[in-house]
């Protein structure tokens, strides 16, 4: 269903100074920008520097200990990130109030501290809530309260370890070998409380895609898509990147546009932080095994290390004039 490249040598194409300055010289064309032309001759030498700045955090996390892959992981997406800004906001960084991190983690008790327990809290400035504006249209909320076990529910590939270690799933596969038929189990209907009027109607509200009902067949509600789903701009509906297959939320508080990038963005600040301010509790994590906490968390980083670099790439394609 999807094409998955390389991308460990994708970006390379952008290690060019003529190739970078004609591709945001293309962005900027189509968001109508006046100073189209100055603007990506300007932009150009930071957009590939904060790609290379990037692919060597990125290379460094690969090879490092878990102790340290989070803060890698965490500024190798950030530098990811501010490229990816500048294909859409040509005077970035504007001001020093997008510089910071635009999140804060509470303080955390000693005792019977967990994981997934714990919250980000949202901040009116920083670069998390201009990338969610900017990037992905979503207004934050200052003062917005995230819960790890909600930021990894919306990641599909950690279902299993929610059915193992939880014993439920956050999520049901629908996509199927055919493109574009999508078939969910009628199940569904009873656990959000809708016909298959109703819910077909939801269906299309949440997603924004042209969802169309064929029919029930085998305990199975059958829709046909037309036209194609964007991986980096999916949500609520959640792609996994090893089995190129599409999942729906079976919570409906998770039944809102949250794109995956910035669930992975809050867990890693959080995971980044505690990795450098919380180390007593860090490392008896990662020896003492006692909790479910390590599973995820080890889950989560090898999942973020080649997710993230994909769906930014997929991001500056799309940006493609």
């Amino acid at each position: 269903m999807f094409n998955i490249p390389d991308i460990k040598d994708s970006f390379s194409i952008f290690y060019s100074a003529p190739y970078s300055q004609k591709y945001l010289y293309s962005c900027y064309q189509s968001n109508d920008l006046k100073e189209a032309e100055k603007k990506s001759y300007e932009n150009c030498y930071p957009f590939i520097y904060y790609l290379e700045h990037s692919e060597n955090y990125y290379n460094v996390a690969h090879h490092a200990p878990l102790a340290i892959k989070p803060m890698l992981l965490f500024y190798g997406m950030t530098q990811l990130l501010k490229a990816c800004l500048l294909t859409v906001d040509f005077d970035y960084p504007h001001s020093t109030s997008v510089l910071a991190h635009g999140v804060s983690t509470r303080k955390r008790k000693k005792q019977s501290y967990d994981f997934l327990d714990d919250e980000v809290k949202v901040q009116k400035y920083g670069l998390f809530s201009h990338i969610s504006r900017i990037m992905f249209h979503v207004e934050q909320i200052e003062g917005s309260k995230y819960s790890m076990s909600q930021l990894l529910s919306l990641i599909p590939e950690l279902s299993s370890l929610f059915k193992e270690c939880k014993n439920y799933f956050p999520c049901i596969k629908i996509s199927t070998k055919n493109e574009d038929i999508f078939e969910f189990p009628v199940s569904i209907l009873d656990q959000y409380h809708m016909n298959t009027e109703r819910f077909c109607t939801y269906l299309s509200e949440k997603t924004k895609l042209p969802f169309q009902y064929k029919k029930t067949e085998e305990n199975r509600l059958i829709f046909q898509l037309q036209g194609k789903i964007n991986p980096t701009y999916c949500s609520p509906l959640m792609f996994d990147f090893y089995n190129k297959e599409l999942f729906f939320p079976l919570n409906k508080e998770n039944n809102k546009y949250f794109p995956e990038i910035l669930s992975h963005y809050l867990l890693l600040y959080n995971l980044s932080m505690i990795s450098r301010y919380e180390t007593e509790w860090w490392y008896e994590l990662l020896h003492t095994y006692s909790s479910n906490d390590f599973s995820f968390i080890s889950k989560f980083l090898s999942v973020s290390a080649e997710k993230i670099p994909f769906l930014l790439y997929n991001f500056l394609q799309c940006k493609k004039g």
